[in-house]
């Protein structure tokens, strides 16, 4: 490109509309803009006279004035406020910036820049909305009238000039103005007093002890309502500080590991230093000048844009930095891609601040090169989702282990339940009948052991979480006092007990028995992992879980949580025990002193109640088991003592009792006959319903799990018919008929097995009770 084009080239492409007229008002150049704004075609202005950009009504006075203007100094005028006509007659408001040059030939040019006045009107409209920060800012802001007497003097300029407002007020603002300078200062307040402006400038002024002060000035006029021009108003800002400032961050910027530039308000870079030689392959001569969109294709922060306002000059971003979830973010650095000179493109973290000169505000941005760092943090990010999958994947084969074996615990357990209830009642008979004989010795012993296989029936039951539990409201620091009672007295005196509750607990909701057991049961373990004695420890408190939470990342829900913590100093547990430690039958007792299900219960009942448990162990030193609870907010309440069974009679009652076990059948109706019940039995759901339909039944005492019909369609089958029967479920496998929380609805009644007469007697006496 030639030389000659770029000047017109660069007034083509100016944001302002540019006009140069010859003293006669002929226009002998018109930029693009100008063309634009006044509505005619590209190139028709050139020839034309400028009075047709005037409106009609001030036409015939324009030549006078551009006369009077031309024959006088005509100094130049900026930012009057004009209007403007269009090609199609319409009328507009401009600000216009005059002019004058005469060329070698003796003919006198005009130029005119005009700018669209609807940015103007809008600052005269907010301009009230600032008046209320003049008081409060560092700067000297000192207004004065058309005569030059101070109208205001706001707290900034008594700080800077020395001089009380009330000094001040109405005297001649010459009185800080050094005498070698008044004249000029007088020049530069009538140009604003004839509607200019004066952008800052570096100036000198003297303070009430006779010192001169080195200040950066902003003059503009001062406008009443009416948009007339009353006076000046004077910005002053002490700059001597800030001369030594820029010299202190000039030699920061030549020391600093990051490459740093400075970026004056065109977008050009007028800092250095050296690493930014480095980081970008420049030399710096040919950074300073060069446009930042060439380093940084990016572009900016948001944020520098607030800080060229001079909205903040802390360091930091609006942007967050990427990162994993966990870890710690810098708010002050925002990503962005840096050009190299050879054209590669590297990753770099931007911070920004600014800095103020007098000529004006410079971003310092601070470019780091981070592609070592976004390199290990890929290479961590792959090992942390590799580890989470392996963990996953380990979760999910457990759980799918315990589940599967819960399922087998469950059946087993059903079938087992029967024949114990038949033991256990038929050995009640012969200790009743035979009482004081061998026999009913005999019978005792058989009791007991039904007893016992009932007891590992429930344990696997709540194992497979297939045990009926009646949950309530209760306050753990409760069930661990009554615990810790029980086992000062069995844990032997080489066991040092130490229990501390945190007062103040919430609620939780879960059965008490189950609670107790899951205590004895750790308990227990603790002790036998400490045959020379040692310490055990139960502790308990309130726990919030966030998404954080390492039990939150384990699948638990957020939120509150009671936590019961186990811990004793005994042998502890390698990591494959851990692993196995909750499944049933696993143990690492001597054959004979386990059943192995001490802690696959522990888990049923934990996880049946939503909460979860966990184990930490090193082998020499400990294990500590810690349970989380989910906390309610409904309040514990005292368990109602139960009645005796004493009397318990049937009174001729027709009970219709259905069960597809023989042996079971026979015993209940035996045991219901001696309570002075009238029995039907029936095998099957049919056999059931036909029995029904030809008698008055008062209960229905039935299975729940039987083939051909269940117990509960079979329930519902009856009280369709015969709504007033009422219905007693019996099962030692309660599935069927439990909600999908593990507990039993409030209309459903169940009879556990293996049950005895006593417990059988209670239940049928408490379901003829109950209120319809």
């Amino acid at each position: 490109m030639e030389s000659r084009e770029v000047p017109g080239l660069l007034l083509d492409t100016a944001p302002d509309a540019i006009i140069v007229s010859r003293s006669d008002g002929t226009i002998t150049l018109a930029n693009r803009r100008a063309h634009d704004m006044f509505g005619y075609p590209a190139e028709t202005l050139v020839g034309s006279p400028v009075d047709v950009l005037v409106p009609d009504e001030v036409r015939e006075q324009h030549p006078g004035h551009r006369l009077a203007y031309l024959s006088g100094a005509h100094p130049p005028l900026r930012r009057l406020p004009l209007r403007g006509r269009r090609g199609d007659g319409s009328v507009f408001a401009v600000e216009v910036s005059l002019s004058a040059v005469t060329a070698p030939d003796g003919e006198t040019y005009v130029t005119a820049v005009l700018r669209d006045d609807t940015t103007q009107r809008e600052a005269a409209r907010t301009r009230a909305l600032l008046a209320s920060v003049v008081q409060s800012s560092h700067d000297a802001i000192v207004t004065a009238d058309l005569e030059g007497r101070v109208l205001s003097w706001n707290p900034g300029a008594e700080i800077l000039y020395g001089h009380p407002a009330a000094d001040m007020i109405g005297k001649p603002i010459d009185e800080i103005i050094p005498v070698t300078r008044r004249n000029d200062e007088e020049q530069v307040r009538l140009l604003v007093r004839l509607g200019g402006r004066v952008d800052r400038y570096r100036s000198l002024r003297q303070n009430a002890k006779g010192e001169i002060v080195a200040v950066s000035m902003l003059i503009s006029p001062l406008l009443d309502e009416r948009g007339s021009i009353i006076g000046t108003t004077t910005i002053g800002r002490d700059i001597s500080d800030r001369e030594r400032a820029e010299a202190r961050v000039q030699a920061i910027l030549d020391a600093a590991p990051d490459a740093m530039l400075g970026v004056g308000e065109s977008g050009e870079v007028v800092l250095v230093n050296a690493e930014a030689e480095r980081l970008f392959g420049h030399p710096r001569y040919d950074l300073l000048h060069m446009p930042l969109d060439l380093l940084l294709p990016d572009g900016l922060p948001p944020i520098s844009a607030v800080l060229r306002t001079g909205g903040d000059s802390t360091p930091l971003d609006t942007e967050r930095a990427l990162a994993e979830p966990g870890e710690p973010v810098d708010q002050r650095w925002a990503s962005r891609r840096a050009l190299h000179r050879g054209g590669g493109e590297l990753p770099v973290d931007i911070a920004c601040s600014s800095l103020h000169t007098d000529t004006g505000m410079v971003i310092v941005v601070v470019v780091r090169d981070i592609t070592e760092r976004l390199a290990a943090e890929e290479e961590r990010r792959r090992l942390r989702e590799e580890t989470d999958r392996q963990r996953l994947e380990a979760r999910m084969q457990q759980a799918q282990r315990l589940e599967s074996l819960g399922q087998l615990a469950g059946g087993i357990a059903h079938d087992f339940n029967n024949l114990l209830a038949v033991i256990l009642n038929y050995a009640s008979f012969i200790i009743e009948d035979a009482a004081g004989s061998p026999p009913a010795v005999d019978a005792e012993q058989i009791a007991r052991a039904a007893r016992r296989g009932s007891d590992l029936t429930h344990q696997l039951l709540a194992f497979a979480r297939r045990e009926v539990i009646r949950p309530r409201p209760l306050n753990l620091n409760t069930v661990v006092t009554e615990v810790h009672q029980m086992l000062d007295r069995s844990l032997g005196e080489h066991i040092a007990l130490t229990v501390r509750t945190t007062a103040g607990l919430p609620s939780v909701m879960a059965d008490p028995g189950q609670l107790e057991q899951v205590l004895v049961n750790l308990a227990v373990n603790a002790r036998d992992a400490m045959p020379t004695g040692g310490r055990l420890t139960i502790d308990t408190a309130l726990v919030p879980v966030d998404a954080e939470h390492a039990a939150a990342r384990a699948g638990l829900s957020p939120g509150r949580y009671v936590r019961l913590r186990v811990s004793d100093t005994g042998t502890g547990m390698p990591k494959e025990v851990i692993d196995k430690a909750f499944e049933p039958f696993f143990t690492t007792k001597p054959s004979g002193q386990g059943t192995g299900l001490g802690l696959a219960t522990v888990y049923g009942i934990i996880t049946q109640a939503g909460g979860t448990v966990q184990i930490y162990s090193e082998t020499g030193i400990g294990t500590t088991f810690t349970i989380l609870l989910p906390a309610t907010e409904v309040q514990a309440q005292e368990a109602a003592p139960e009645e005796s069974v004493a009397g318990l009679t049937g009174h001729g009652a027709t009970v219709l009792v259905v069960e597809d076990e023989d042996a079971l059948r026979e015993v209940t109706c035996r045991i219901l006959h001696r309570g002075g019940y009238t029995v039907l039995a029936a095998g099957s759901g049919d056999e059931a319903l036909r029995l029904a339909a030809s008698h008055s039944v008062d209960v229905l005492l039935t299975d729940v799990i039987m083939p051909g019909m269940l117990g509960r369609d079979l329930a519902a089958a009856v009280s369709r018919s015969w709504p007033a029967t009422k219905v007693l479920f019996m099962s030692g496998y309660a599935q069927p008929v439990l909600t999908t929380h593990g507990t039993l609805s409030a209309e459903v009644h169940l009879l556990e097995k293996p049950f005895t007469s006593a417990e059988l007697m209670r239940a049928l006496h408490d379901e003829l009770q109950a209120k319809p």
